[in-house]
């Protein structure tokens, strides 16, 4: 089980951790920039309260494993955006946990819709989303590179 705790997601260890996905989109994507102009836009800005939040996942050694934001894209809806796990995390869980504490804290936020993403070289998490009850819809922030958009009710 694991603790999660708010963080900017420019902060450590949050900074720590959204690098490593950084890193690793680059590698599944051929050097991909996350903050590039033609990508949506999931910053310090879009991830901060007023309509936002980012998270850091620790573990039971209170190890930083996983984070990811909300993002205001409307009155009521809300995007699930840079969630990642760590390597040596992966295949517990976490990812799953972590996209519920997201979907929490979304409606904490008083979104009652979500919305996501995922691209074509990530087939396993566009299967947990859909497990998770996220079903297709069309391209709604206009992500380049994303061949999954998908949408779940919150309340």
């Amino acid at each position: 089980m694991l603790r999660f705790r708010t963080c900017p997601v420019d902060e450590e260890p949050a900074a720590t951790l959204v690098q490593g996905m950084r890193d690793e989109i680059a590698a599944i994507y051929e050097g991909l920039e996350l903050d590039g102009a033609h990508m949506p836009k999931a910053g310090p800005t879009e991830m901060s309260p007023p309509g936002g939040t980012f998270v850091v996942g620790f573990d039971e050694d209170d190890v930083p494993v996983c984070c990811g934001g909300v993002k205001r894209l409307s009155d009521d809806a809300c995007e699930i955006k840079r969630m990642f796990v760590v390597e040596a995390a992966r295949g517990r869980g976490a990812a799953r946990e972590l996209l519920e504490e997201l979907e929490r804290r979304g409606r904490e936020l008083g979104y009652s819709m979500a919305r996501l993403d995922t691209g074509p070289r990530q087939p396993r998490a566009k299967r947990m989303y859909e497990r998770a009850g996220y079903v297709a819809i069309e391209n709604f922030n206009a992500n380049p590179v994303a061949s999954f958009f998908g949408e779940k009710p919150l309340r």
